[in-house]
C-alpha cells in the first residue's frame, strides 16, 4: 500500500509500529545525539528553517530527523539510494512523528528523482546529502529553488568530491559543511561503520565463509582500510587495489597484499570496491575471475562495478537469492553481483551501527545549527566541520563510555605553545 501526499510517500503506514520501535532500539546505541537533542528542544537553535534532506532512510537517521525536528526545522526526507530505505522506519516518521518522508525501499530511478524534486519543492533553507544528489538538482534542473537556500552538509567522500568539483569551477551558490571529512566522522563511521556492515551485508546476502577466502578490497581509504581490517579479522586472504601512491604503501605495511587490479581479478574470490570512482571492476577484469566469483559495492554509486559490461559478457542473469544476481558467462562462468551493484551494507543489511552513527549524526546536527548562525559570514565554498564541534562530540562519545582522559597542565600547555624552551 503506497500512500502520496504533501506528508510523504511511503510503503505502507501500518508499518509504523515496528518502525517506531526500530527508532527507539537505536536510540539506546545514540546517546551523544540524545543530547544534543535534549538541549535542541530547549533553546530551539533551527526555528522557522526548513531542512530539505536525502539520506538513507534508517533508524539511525531518523533519530538525527527528530533531533532537527525538536530543534525548530521543519523537515522534508528522502532517500539517497533507491535501496536502502528501512520501510518501516518510513512509514514511523510520517505516520508518528509528522516528519514529511518520501522513500520507498526498492523504487525505481523516476520515482527516486521525483522523491527528490518533492523534497526541493518545500523550497528549503538548508540541505543535508548524502552522495550530493539534492545540490546536483539544485544546481541543474531545478535552480530555480535556489534563493532561499543558505547552505547544506554533506556526509559522504563521493558527495564531498562532487562539491569541491562544483566549487573548483567557481558554481557552487551556496556553502556546505563536509561533515564526512570530521574526524569523529571518517575515522570512525567510514573505517568501523563501514568495515563492518559491508561485511554484514554481504554475509546476509550469501551467508559464505570468510576464512580462508581471497577478499579483494578495491580502494584504500578510511572505508577501505576499515572493510580490509575486518576481512582479515574474519579469516580472509586480503588483497588491496590502490591508484594512489601512499595509500598503496600503507595498505603494504598494514600486512595486505597490494597489486594491480588486472592480477587481482585472478585470485580473488569477493571483491568488495569503495573508491567512489567508476569502473574500479571492469569487464575485462571480469573476463579473468574464477567460477563463483563475488562482487560487491560499499561505494556510494554503483558505477564502481561496470555492470553493462558484465551483462554484455553474459548470456543469462538469475536471482538466485534475495540480492544476489548470478550472471553465467558464454564459457559457463559464473558472477554474482550482489545487491544491483548499490550499497551493500543498507541493501541487504542494516548499514552502519547505531552506535559510530552516533558521532557523525551529531556532527551534522551542530553542523546544521552552526550553519544557522553563522551563513551569513561563509563564502560559497565547502568548509570542514568546526574543530570545536568536532572536539566537543568526541569528548561527549567518551563521556558517554565513561572514558576519562588526562588534561594538560598550565605548565605543559605553555610549554606546548612556546618557542625559547628546549634542552
Amino acid at each position: 500500500m503506497t500512500t502520496n501526499s504533501n506528508s510523504g510517500d511511503v510503503l505502507d503506514h501500518s508499518l509504523a509500529g515496528a518502525g517506531v520501535n526500530r527508532i527507539n532500539w537505536a536510540s539506546r546505541e545514540m546517546p551523544v545525539l540524545g543530547q544534543i537533542r535534549a538541549r535542541f528542544a530547549k533553546e530551539m537553535p533551527l526555528k522557522g528553517l526548513k531542512i530539505a534532506a536525502c539520506l538513507h532512510v534508517t533508524s539511525e537517521t531518523a533519530n538525527l530527523m527528530l533531533t532537527l525536528r525538536d530543534g525548530g526545522a521543519e523537515i522534508a526526507l528522502c532517500a539517497s539510494n533507491p535501496l536502502s530505505t528501512q520501510d518501516d522506519v518510513a512509514a514511523a516518521l510520517v505516520s508518528e512523528y509528522g516528519i514529511k518522508t518520501f522513500a520507498i525501499k526498492g523504487e525505481d530511478t523516476d520515482t527516486y528523482y521525483n522523491h527528490i524534486t518533492t523534497v526541493l519543492e518545500t523550497k528549503p533553507h538548508m540541505t543535508m546529502d548524502d552522495g550530493a544528489d539534492l545540490v546536483a538538482m539544485l544546481h541543474g534542473e531545478r535552480n530555480d529553488l535556489l534563493e532561499n537556500v543558505i547552505g547544506g552538509m554533506e556526509e559522504t567522500t563521493t558527495g564531498v568530491i562532487r562539491l569541491k568539483s562544483l566549487a573548483d569551477e567557481g558554481n557552487l551558490k551556496y556553502p556546505v559543511i563536509a561533515v564526512n571529512d570530521a574526524d569523529t566522522k571518517h575515522f570512525f563511521d567510514n573505517r568501523y561503520g563501514t568495515g563492518q556492515s559491508t561485511l554484514d551485508g554481504i554475509t546476509r546476502a550469501t551467508n559464505i565463509l570468510w576464512a580462508g577466502k581471497t577478499v579483494v578490497v578495491i580502494g584504500y581509504g578510511w572505508c577501505g582500510r576499515g572493510v580490509a581490517m575486518r576481512a582479515r579479522g574474519m579469516g580472509a586472504n586480503t588483497v588491496v587495489c590502490e591508484v594512489n601512491h601512499i595509500r598503496a604503501l600503507e595498505a603494504a605495511m598494514d600486512g595486505h597484499q597490494v597489486m594491480k587490479m588486472e592480477e587481482a581479478a585472478k585470485l580473488g574470490n569477493i571483491f568488495i570496491t569503495v573508491t567512489g570512482g567508476m569502473k574500479a571492476v571492469d569487464a575485462k577484469h571480469v573476463q579473468v575471475m574464477k567460477d563463483g566469483a563475488v562482487l560487491a559495492n560499499s561505494g556510494h554509486f554503483n558505477v564502481e562495478i561496470d555492470i553493462d559490461g558484465i551483462e554484455e559478457l553474459s548470456d543469462s542473469k538469475t536471482e538466485v537469492r534475495p540480492f544476489v544476481e548470478q550472471y553465467t558467462l558464454s564459457d559457463g562462468r559464473r558472477i554474482n553481483l550482489l545487491a544491483e551493484g548499490r550499497l551493500i551494507n543498507l541493501s541487504a543489511a542494516e548499514g552502519h551501527p547505531s552506535a559510530v552513527m552516533d558521532m557523525s549524526f551529531a556532527d551534522q546536527a551542530l553542523s546544521a545549527e552552526f550553519m544557522a548562525n553563522e551563513h551569513q559570514n561563509l563564502k560559497n565554498q565547502v568548509y570542514v566541520v568546526p574543530r570545536d564541534i568536532d572536539n566537543e562530540v568526541g569528548r561527549l562519545k567518551l563521556l558517554s563510555m565513561g572514558v576519562e582522559i588526562d588534561e594538560l597542565s598550565d605548565e605543559q600547555e605553555k610549554y606546548l605553545n612556546s618557542w625559547d624552551v628546549g634542552t
